[in-house]
């Protein structure tokens, strides 16, 4: 019980929730900001949106905004490289603008790094070397009394 106490004060646990800064979507590998901005040529449909969620990064043609199913187009006379549209429930294409490659992070990323990440593995290692003595020294205790009780017996 003190050990969950103590890594409790230590390692704090991280909200599952994900807090977005902004809309976007996800084509490609690259990351696609929402504007305001609606589109009137659109040139054919380059995909569609395979998984939303407003609390979890996932991998593929994600999104935070729109639902699974949502269409992707390319712009004419716009390279998909810099922006593409994107299918409004109304039947109107609004328009978002590529910001980077996108990257899934883990929970734990960042969470084990720099000088604060080597003190919380040390604190780990001591928590883990005093546990294995004191599971080590309760099993030697219980053979050393189990062995008194059964000369008592007999």
């Amino acid at each position: 019980m003190l050990v969950v106490f103590i890594c409790t004060l230590i390692f704090p646990t991280k909200s599952l929730a994900t807090s977005w800064a902004y809309s976007f979507v996800v084509w490609e590998d690259n990351i696609y900001v929402v504007s305001d901005e609606y589109v009137s040529e659109i040139k054919s449909e380059i995909g569609q949106v395979t998984k939303y969620s407003d609390m979890k990064s996932y991998p593929g043609n994600f999104s935070n905004t729109f639902e699974k199913g949502t269409k992707y187009y390319s712009i004419k006379g716009i390279s998909p490289n810099e922006a593409i549209a994107i299918e409004e429930s109304n039947g109107r294409y609004i328009m978002v603008y590529r910001d980077g490659e996108y990257e899934v992070r883990s929970v734990f990323d960042g969470y084990f790094d720099g000088q604060l990440g080597v003190i919380k593995i040390f604190v780990l290692l001591i928590i883990g070397i005093i546990a294995v003595i004191l599971i080590y020294k309760f099993k030697k205790n219980n053979r050393k009394n189990g062995d008194l009780f059964h000369k008592r017996v007999l």
